[in-house]
């Protein structure tokens, strides 16, 4: 049984596979392109497989790439991304005839993937600024970026669709935020012009436990969190975030606590009266 996804016409070619073997215990998961049959397949099993259906030409972009550079949040099932020329993909692949330059592939698990650079400047020029923002943050906290090289990037192909928001996007980035919430988070406040503020901020508490807050602003000392599900659904977590809080507020601080699901006019509102409840008579 070839556990992995293979070309099924090579493989009985080379007597690999039997021809009624391929119909019988294998699937397609792309256009001649086979994985053992009832077998869900994993994200780099259908990337290898994307690139296999492209003849192995394809250049894994996007999405993708910022997934093979050890970005969170993109989904198992969100489409492999190929740089190849075909305008009519199968289900579960986008391809685009984006040209790209010498210097800007590399071989990630030995697949041709555009560059760390390359990547970041394909997702800071698509989608909407605030979407293209997230995914850059997510990038950036799995590998270091160099924003200059992105910039020169940029400007060497400035005639690409979407390339004048790069520069808004690379502005507007932190590695320092863990979801896209906490990116969305922090571009509504910026948004509601309060100075940008800090991410990821560590806090020493009295027990001598290192916290970090996700963002705010110091010398203020008020926090603006974003609570995920699980510091609800996880007692141990939960417990946590207890005694972590009452620390952080012991020494002075404002902890604003964010979920799902909270209206952003809410969050400016509630960012704004700790700002004015922090007059200079009362700053500790």
């Amino acid at each position: 049984m070839i556990a992995e996804p293979f070309i099924g016409a090579e493989a009985v070619r080379a007597g690999l596979v039997r021809k009624h073997e391929l119909r019988s215990r294998y699937s397609a998961l792309f256009p001649g392109v086979y994985l053992p049959r009832d077998t869900p397949p994993s994200f780099g099993q259908r990337v290898q497989a994307a690139w296999l259906w492209s003849h192995r030409q394809g250049v894994l972009a996007g999405w993708t790439a910022s997934r093979l550079f050890g970005a969170r949040w993109v989904d198992d099932s969100h489409p492999i991304e190929l740089v190849w020329p075909n305008a009519r993909p199968p289900s579960g692949i986008t391809t685009s005839a984006t040209w790209l330059a010498d210097g800007e592939v590399v071989s990630l698990s030995g697949l041709p993937t555009t560059t760390l650079t390359r990547t970041a400047f394909d997702l800071a020029r698509r989608g909407p600024v605030s979407a293209a923002i997230a995914r850059l943050d997510s990038l950036g906290r799995a590998a270091r970026l160099d924003l200059s090289e992105v910039l020169e990037l940029a400007e060497r192909h400035s005639g690409t669709r979407g390339c004048r928001q790069v520069r808004r996007v690379l502005d507007l980035h932190d590695p320092g935020a863990e979801s896209p919430k906490e990116s969305w988070l922090r571009l509504a406040i910026i948004g509601a012009g309060f100075p940008r503020p800090r991410t990821q901020i560590p806090v020493r508490g009295p027990s001598g436990r290192q916290y970090y807050l996700d963002l705010g602003w110091e010398d203020l000392k008020i926090a603006v969190e974003y609570d995920g599900d699980h510091h609800r659904s996880d007692k141990r977590t939960f417990g946590y975030d207890i005694v972590r809080l009452e620390e952080i507020a012991s020494l002075g601080w404002i902890v604003i606590r964010v979920v799902a699901g909270t209206p952003r006019d809410e969050v400016v509102r509630r960012v704004r009266a700790a700002w004015a409840a922090r007059t200079p008579s009362t700053l500790r």
